[in-house]
């Protein structure tokens, strides 16, 4: 670790990061005018999905304006900026750049001015050929603002506007490939629309007279609504006050929902796809217990999503459950790095052991998943430390071998673990006394036993062709 390093910030950065979250509401009565103010509490909820920025475009019928910087949805939005921006439809983002840099320009949503007003856009995912469709566009004279892939979307819609924004809409979704769960918001309208694939989450939500979209159901939960449905893969949702309409044109392709959500990105209240994540997350420490059992005292889950397949493991193997580390979730984004010679001790800021629980015992750790084995290696370490006799580690999926293109931020493949080392090479490496992955058709059975997923960091095949060069 060089000099300037920190632990802490080491820790934060092996995961993989999670992509951005979309919410948008509209009110078909148009009487309500707390969209704004909805959408605030659905971005908290959704907080989990990205930190670097966040923003909220709303409608009062009339125009469409904006607020969004850099920061958390409570630094950038306060109850007097709220009160300001009245609209019966709204719709919010949090970000966590992975095309596009992270500076405020690049915050979203985004909005451009065309034919028939004003659209702005929300998106979360990643497209495959952004960078050639831009190129295309900029050929013919079309100047960008930011550089985030998600503007080629609205100058597509843009530039099809003379035929009516509702082929505009199909006929940009056709052009574009890649992974997408997008909200957008026009003078008078609410849109959502998810990929073909389905890779990236987004659901139907009511309230009353108000349609709801988000890319987690518990979204709904934090403004008192009910989820309906998800979005279908490559379907057009478009809410007007005349109610709600589905297009659903796209060619039929297989379901690849991105197994990550399941393992680690989602909240565990969600439900997606028709699948609990809570109970996914269970089910999978339960099959671990089976196929990779352990003789030991204690079993512990790496806060906060190793928690889950934890409580699944012990309750099938009939070792005790017992909270083994203690996560500080007061660790902001200014936390300062340590000094030289407080470096060693920083990563207890971060997380602690709770040696009443693991001192003279065996102990099973759970975790999600290992990306660099940087973070397994430091919580065994704390582990053994505060008196643990063994660490035995289980991860709740199988070997990360791949990197992702479709919006998760993934190292290089020779920087993933897995890559380059077998199981008992990275069991050393990272000090446990064992370590066992679930496989593939492990993760399957958890999710249901329907192979329906995009795996691709884990096989390597994905569910459609990535861009040269990537």
């Amino acid at each position: 670790m060089s000099a300037g390093s920190c632990i802490v910030c080491d820790l934060n950065q092996d995961k993989f990061r999670e992509e951005c979250g979309v919410f948008g509401i509209l009110d078909t009565s148009c009487q309500n005018n707390n969209a704004s103010l909805m959408t605030y509490y659905g971005l908290f909820a959704l907080q989990h999905r990205g930190q670097e920025s966040c923003g909220i475009a709303y409608s009062n019928g009339e125009k469409v304006e904006f607020k969004k910087d850099m920061g958390l949805v409570s630094e950038v939005f306060s109850r007097n900026t709220l009160n300001e921006m009245a609209g019966f439809a709204a719709i919010g983002h949090v970000r966590y750049s992975t095309k596009g840099d992270s500076k405020r320009i690049n915050a979203q949503p985004i909005s451009v001015n065309y034919k028939l007003g004003t659209i702005a856009v929300a998106h979360n995912g990643t497209l495959v050929n952004a960078e050639v469709v831009r190129e295309l566009m900029e050929d013919g004279g079309v100047i960008f603002q930011t550089d985030s892939d998600s503007e080629v979307i609205l100058n597509l819609i843009a530039r099809s506007a003379k035929r009516g924004f509702k082929t505009a809409v199909k006929e940009a979704m056709q052009a574009v490939k890649g992974s997408y769960a997008i909200v957008m918001l026009t003078e008078k309208s609410l849109i959502g629309a998810r990929d073909p694939y389905g890779i990236r989450p987004l659901c139907l939500g009511k309230k009353e007279d108000q349609y709801l979209l988000a890319s987690e159901s518990c979204a709904f939960d934090a403004v008192g609504a009910e989820l309906v449905r998800d979005v279908k893969p490559g379907e057009i949702i478009m809410i007007t006050k005349d109610g709600i309409e589905s297009i659903n044109e796209v060619e039929q392709t297989i379901t690849s929902t991105c197994s990550f959500e399941y393992i680690y990105f989602a909240r565990p209240d969600s439900k997606m796809d028709d699948i609990g994540i809570y109970k996914a997350r269970e089910r999978a420490g339960e099959i671990l217990a089976m196929k990779h059992p352990v003789d030991a005292d204690v079993v512990t889950g790496a806060p906060d999503s190793g928690i889950p397949a934890a409580v699944g493991f012990s309750r099938a193997s009939g070792i005790p459950y017992e909270i083994g580390l203690v996560k500080n979730r007061y660790i902001g984004r200014t936390f300062i790095s340590p000094t030289q010679e407080m470096r060693e001790y920083s990563v207890h800021v971060k997380m602690n052991a709770l040696r009443a629980n693991v001192e003279g015992k065996r102990i099973v750790l759970i975790d999600d998943s290992i990306v660099r084995g940087t973070t397994s290696k430091r919580l065994i370490t704390l582990l053994k430390e505060a008196g643990a006799l063994e660490v035995h580690l289980r991860i709740s999926s199988p070997k990360v071998q791949y990197p992702c293109y479709f919006g998760i931020d993934t190292p290089y493949r020779t920087d993933l673990m897995a890559s380059a080392n077998s199981t008992e090479e990275m069991s050393e490496i990272i000090g446990a006394d064992s370590l066992e992955f679930l496989t593939t058709d492990e993760l399957i059975e958890s999710l249901g036993g329907r192979d329906r997923f995009c795996m691709g960091c884990f096989s390597g095949v994905y569910p459609l062709s990535t861009p040269v060069g990537m």
